[in-house]
């Protein structure tokens, strides 16, 4: 699944980025708008006050030149209808690259339930502005539903009551997160490990695979860990870390 990826975009001091209806409307349109310019595959959406989460797969253009188009085109347009100046959006975005199949329904559910875990909605299906509904209604829709929809099954009917039960499904998911730690050296990772008694990489390998992942599980679990620095430091292929 190369060049997918979990995008997220957050106001600057955490600020709202969008005050009204009409900013999601004009924040959609966006989206659609640049979706046939740059030619990329949109997964998902999700429309918070502050701060927004994409899954998309790039195409024609590289991930950091599409998001460039989107966010500078909604800015310029939020800047003159609100009468002010400078960014609105906190820095660059933050990404993750999603390359197993297992991991994408996983973040696809991490971010249409971002309103209900927020308590927002009582439900999945409550929230106005995420792509949720888009998968199981008929109505035309910008979003690619077939890649995830192919996850579940072959059979369209059944591809739609999998994805029903799988989004209401109550979990633990932690992706991108708002506040996210700050990330954690590699040196301070490799201690981490020793003192769990791996002093290197070879030796994890090694481990039985029980053994193996209980040592991975428990390092996820750790504030500030990424899957991918994870994989590097390890050698673990990532589809593996991100099945546990």
């Amino acid at each position: 699944m190369n060049g997918v990826y979990h995008i997220m975009l957050r106001g600057i001091n955490q600020q709202a980025i969008f005050e009204v209806e009409e900013d999601r409307i004009r924040f959609l349109e966006t989206l659609r708008r640049y979706k046939k310019v740059s030619g990329y595959k949109l997964y998902g959406n999700c429309l918070m006050d502050n701060h927004v989460h994409l899954l998309l797969k790039e195409e024609d253009e590289p991930v950091s030149l599409v998001l460039k188009r989107i966010s500078s085109s909604y800015i310029y347009w939020y800047n003159m209808k609100n009468d002010r100046c400078g960014p609105l959006f906190q820095g660059r975005y933050r990404s993750e690259a999603v390359e197993d199949p297992a991991y994408f329904i996983i973040v696809l559910r991490y971010i249409h339930q971002n309103p209900l875990k927020a308590g927002l909605v009582k439900s999945v299906w409550g929230g106005k502005w995420t792509s949720c509904k888009d998968y199981v209604q008929e109505k035309e829709t910008f979003i690619d539903k077939g890649r995830a929809l192919q996850l579940f099954s072959d059979d369209q009917r059944k591809a739609i009551q999998q994805y029903v039960e799988f989004m209401q499904n109550q979990n633990k998911d932690h992706c991108l997160e708002v506040n996210g730690s700050a990330r954690l050296t590699d040196q301070q990772l490799q201690e981490h490990l020793r003192n769990m008694g791996i002093p290197s990489s070879s030796l994890i390998q090694k481990l039985n695979r029980v053994d193996r992942d209980e040592v991975l599980s428990r390092i996820k679990e750790i504030d500030g860990v990424s899957i991918r620095q994870l994989s590097r430091i390890t050698g673990i292929p990532r589809r593996v870390i991100n099945r546990l």
